[in-house]
């Protein structure tokens, strides 16, 4: 049974000098939630599932700030990331990249819709839930001021969904990553054809590369607990390992059902701590169709 996608307050962790963390506690469809201040303002990044958990966050967030100017930002575009944001409407500046807000616009919608349909608790929780619209938006990099600490967003590119952003304290060497890594768990694939095959791969290994070349001391994941630069080269090297066992199964020209079995069966095997393997198969069906087309 689905435990109840909340936002618990009770065991906020420090992180850094005026950085902490809401941790999920390994609660399916809650994000660890993020607050990273300054002298002059406080940016929130993520918000939780729907108003009820925003508010929650953003009670908390105001409590935090002691009168410091408040902003927000999305890591994704998924529910539980985003579908908060209208709640700080009015009390914090929204910022997002323009492609995150283009995903926000085309696809929140449909997603709202499969989210209500997750059972009686994830369904409770978006009661009242809206898509918002960020007030803010970039193309590629923003460096956000707020106050003796400059915290830079960056759009990474199309990889867990075609908006994915970073949030980098570079003072401290902390990346947030979204869901481009979850700590002991396999990847989330949102791979739903035909509705939503933004998802891809093969570009999401080259972002992993990419931020580990910047050698983050700190790394907090979309879910699971705080890690070091560890848990992005274990992600990296399940998709590699995952793309590798998929495509040398493409080759042989085997149904993509028998390819989704075997691998399943593999990777738990090899993962047997990790949580949700039910993402393998989509993880295997993204890759089939990116094997087809070249990629």
């Amino acid at each position: 049974m689905l435990e109840d996608p909340i936002v618990n307050l009770a065991d906020v962790q420090e992180l850094a000098r005026d950085v902490v963390v809401i941790p999920n506690r390994n609660v399916d469809l809650v994000p660890n939630v993020t607050l990273i201040g300054g002298t002059g303002a406080v940016l929130v990044v993520d918000t939780g599932l729907g108003p009820r958990n925003a508010q929650r966050v953003l009670e908390f967030a105001e409590q935090y700030a002691r009168g410091r100017r408040l902003y927000l930002t999305t890591t994704h575009f998924h529910p539980e990331h985003a579908f908060g944001a209208d709640v700080f409407a009015g009390a914090a500046t929204y910022l997002v990249n323009q492609v995150q807000a283009d995903d926000l616009s085309t696809r929140g919608e449909g997603y709202l819709s499969m989210f209500r349909q997750l059972g009686e608790p994830v369904a409770r929780e978006l009661e009242g839930a809206t898509i918002p619209t960020p007030d803010l938006t970039y193309d590629e990099t923003y460096e956000l001021d707020l106050g003796g600490r400059t915290v830079v967003l960056r759009a990474t590119g199309r990889a867990h969904s075609k908006g994915d952003q970073v949030v980098t304290v570079p003072d401290e060497g902390i990346l947030l990553t979204g869901d481009l890594a979850e700590a002991d768990q396999f990847a989330i694939f949102p791979w739903f054809p035909p509705y939503d095959v933004d998802v891809s791969g093969v570009r999401w290994i080259g972002v992993l590369d990419r931020l580990l070349a910047d050698r983050p001391r700190v790394v907090v994941p979309g879910h699971g607990d705080v890690g070091d630069a560890r848990l992005l080269a274990e992600v990296r090297d399940y998709l590699v390992e995952l793309r590798d066992e998929t495509w040398v199964r493409r080759d042989s020209a085997m149904p993509e059902e028998t390819v989704a079995a075997e691998i399943r069966a593999l990777m738990i095997e090899r993962h047997p701590d990790w949580r949700l393997p039910e993402w393998i198969d989509r993880g295997v069906g993204c890759l089939c169709a990116e094997h087809a087309g070249g990629a």
